[in-house]
């Protein structure tokens, strides 16, 4: 299983020279009062607005070595001792969010963003036009990034259901269809324009984001997703293609599934990630570094 908003640019405003003269301190006097009496963070009652914050300063920004428990299949396990639990959004209610929650645990909703899978709810939503080839699981089929007029609502629906669950973030799943054989001519500039639209839609929703795999647009992603969520860099020697998540201080969720642990766990501790040993049908068990 290979696995967002757009991080806004910081802005400077240039202030106006204020003059030359004796009318100077008259006109700084002036502007200072402005400034005091205009402020666009203070709500109707003109105490401060309870939104003032921007949003990225608000999200939730896991750190490189958080711990984690990943776990999509059988019945959830929630006395794991791990900071993030990454559950699938349509599997779990609002109630076990919120449960995960009052025990201290952020909770990431597993979403695929990139394939269509006939088992979900919104299956039937899906034109036909999008399908693409299987992508190797039992009901799933790749879809079509480049149309993004069908997929936006779409995603934005999926999503709306994270956030309304309570989740904290979002893993989005197959995020790197331009590097294998979906049936449509992607390119990675398809790729990136659609992995940056999921991560909006994250972003405008609250919730944090990460980055699935695709590996070879970290260095362009990076900044756009909150975290990234990996499967077998080590098996492939991959695993320092990750570091600049680390280095930006952002987490680095990662799994294996054939290594042993210790193969891969001195690694993992040397480049700050937060590697689990799992299954592939990950269901509770793990074992971590």
């Amino acid at each position: 299983m290979y696995v967002p908003a757009h991080r806004p640019a910081v802005r400077t405003t240039r202030r106006p020279a204020l003059g030359r003269g004796p009318a100077r301190p008259f006109l700084l006097v002036a502007l200072l009062l402005l400034l005091a009496g205009c402020s666009g963070d203070r709500g109707e009652g003109g105490g401060p607005r309870k939104d003032a914050t921007p949003p990225a300063a608000r999200r939730w920004q896991p750190r490189p070595g958080t711990s984690w428990q990943w776990q999509l299949s059988g019945r959830l396990d929630t006395s794991v001792r791990a900071a993030v639990y990454d559950i699938d959004g349509f599997d779990h209610p609002k109630a076990t969010v919120a449960a995960l929650h009052r025990q201290g645990r952020r909770v990431v909703c597993y979403v695929s963003t990139g394939a269509w899978e006939d088992f979900r709810p919104d299956a039937g939503r899906f034109p036909k036009s999008v399908l693409g080839r299987g992508n190797g699981w039992k009901g799933e089929r790749w879809l079509d990034i480049r149309r993004t007029d069908v997929l936006r609502p779409l995603m934005a629906a999926r999503l709306d259901m994270c956030r309304e669950k309570g989740f904290d973030a979002v893993e989005p799943d197959n995020m790197d269809g331009y590097r294998n054989r979906t049936g449509f001519p992607l390119t990675a500039a398809d790729q990136l324009r659609y992995n940056r639209l999921v991560a909006e839609l994250a972003h405008d929703r609250g919730m944090a984001v990460g980055l699935k795999n695709d590996l070879d647009q970290i260095p362009q992603l990076a900044g756009d997703f909150d975290f990234a969520v990996n499967e077998q860099c080590a098996q492939y020697g991959e695993c320092a293609e990750l570091e600049p998540f680390v280095a930006a201080g952002k987490a680095v969720f990662h799994v294996e599934y054939e290594l042993p642990a210790g193969r891969f766990c001195a690694q993992s501790r040397r480049l700050g990630l937060s590697s689990l040993l799992k299954r592939y049908e990950l269901g509770a068990w793990r074992r971590a570094c």
